[in-house]
């Protein structure tokens, strides 16, 4: 399942846009790029992060993303489902 959290404000960025959010998965990174290139990102864009390897999206992305079937998620249960390591070090366990 693709899972993307809620857009939130950055006004530090130093992208042209301050406003996005994360987009990931419970399964395979495939997926993930293959939803990626559904909506129009480049591969590059792809934050390859051991521990929470994900996307970040613009507003109009998040909208495309959520319209392919990607799931919209709080940014504790997006943690909870992509990255289970992560969020057994949050709860202490």
């Amino acid at each position: 399942m693709i899972y993307v959290d809620k857009i939130e404000h950055y006004p530090a960025c130093r992208l042209k846009t301050k406003y996005w959010c994360h987009m990931s998965t419970d399964g395979s990174l495939e997926e993930l790029h293959e939803m990626a290139l559904r909506i129009g990102l480049q591969r590059s864009w792809f934050q390859d992060k051991t521990t929470h390897p994900h996307y970040d999206l613009t507003p109009n992305k998040r909208a495309l993303a959520i319209k392919y079937g990607a799931q919209a998620v709080t940014a504790i249960e997006l943690i909870e489902h992509c990255y289970p390591v992560l969020w057994r070090v949050a709860q202490g366990k």
